[in-house]
């Protein structure tokens, strides 16, 4: 089969590899689409943080069960699927516990092992989600996984119905945390320094946006009447950071999802007095924010304006991993095709198979 494999740093090649085989408790995928991520250029252009070459890379795939393997139940060939990724021992305290993506021994699919850009990957069931009652298209669920981190952010705040909600920061995660945010009932403002992400974010639900840098964002709260309670640093940017910890009053939530490189300053002494709440959010947990990432999707008839084309596997680097990185992406999350020849107009209507899609490429 053909899969992109990372070497090293810089180095990743599309070539032909042995086809997966399941073991026990095991399926294999037939990928219908793999979403890039921010994670998967730095690994490439960067540096190794999490991955461990040579593997295939990809952690946001949907597609269909190609195979099953022993001992596996529920899951019949030719099912719909959207990966977790994330695979976790289920023994340790935090997994006893609900809190998987904490595991001590935490695994991803496209950095620890074998991931989705590639025709088939295997997956362990435990974090393979049956979506055939949706009729949800490949394209649409390749989205799952990263709402699925929104999610997980949202619930770890608290946020719920009538409170209000800031979100600095619209990249492909920062999108869906609006989304998932204003889902929940609350209303929300989004800070960006490109308009086009913010006409996306209003799209997805935002109430208001405001263009980062134009104004003092505490100014511009109290002038439109917003008294957040939960704030959301996605941007991972120090300027993002201190402009919430500038606007945040006594008793607000901040939610650092964006990783602040360096060391930022931390003024402890005032987070005391004014009792704010820190809530780190990583990853997502399976059992509860794969479901929810998919109901979300469900809830909304078309995600071309997040994701608007898909790109065959041999424009990986250039197309998809060498933006990221350069800051010059087009739109939100880009897509990939394993199966394709050329560039395509993503599908987000439903009952589209992926098998089926795949075929006419």
């Amino acid at each position: 089969m053909r899969a992109a494999v990372l070497h090293d740093v810089g180095d990743l090649r599309v070539e032909e590899v042995p086809r997966p085989t399941p073991s026990t408790g095991e399926v294999l995928i037939r990928v219908g689409a793999c979403g890039v991520c921010g994670s998967d250029a730095t690994e490439f252009g960067r540096g190794r943080v999490l991955a461990r070459p040579p593997v295939i890379l990809g952690h946001e795939f949907s597609g269909t069960v190609e195979e099953v393997g022993p001992g596996v139940s529920g899951l019949a060939v030719g099912t719909p699927v959207v990966c977790g990724a994330g695979v976790s021992c289920g023994t340790c305290r935090p997994c006893r516990t609900g809190r998987t993506n904490l595991c001590r021994s935490y695994l991803t699919l496209g950095f620890g092992l074998d991931g989705g850009l590639a025709e088939f990957v295997v997956a362990p069931t435990s974090i393979v989600f049956d979506v055939g009652s949706t009729a949800l298209s490949a394209d649409t669920l390749g989205l799952a996984q990263p709402m699925a981190i929104a999610v997980h952010a949202v619930r770890r705040s608290g946020l719920r119905a009538g409170q209000d909600a800031v979100v600095v920061g619209i990249g492909g995660i920062g999108a869906f945390i609006a989304h998932a945010a204003a889902a929940t009932g609350a209303r929300v403002l989004v800070v960006d320094t490109t308009p086009a992400r913010l006409e996306l974010a209003l799209a997805l639900g935002a109430a208001e946006a405001m263009v980062a840098g134009s104004a003092r964002l505490a100014d511009v709260l109290a002038e439109r009447g917003f008294d957040p309670e939960v704030f959301f640093e996605v941007s991972g940017s120090a300027t993002g950071l201190a402009s919430i910890l500038d606007a945040a009053t006594p008793g607000s939530t901040i939610v650092p999802v964006g990783i602040q490189r360096g060391e930022p300053a931390l003024p402890l002494g005032s987070w005391t007095l004014r009792e704010y709440t820190i809530v780190g959010t990583v990853a997502h947990v399976y059992s509860t924010d794969i479901p929810e990432a998919v109901r979300l999707l469900a809830a909304r008839e078309d995600w071309s304006d997040v994701a608007a084309t898909v790109l065959p596997l041999d424009d990986l680097v250039d197309g998809a991993l060498r933006p990221l990185l350069e800051g010059g992406r087009t739109q939100i999350k880009t897509l990939i095709d394993p199966w394709a020849a050329v560039r395509r107009p993503a599908h987000h209507g439903t009952g589209t198979d992926a098998a089926v899609r795949s075929a006419m490429n």
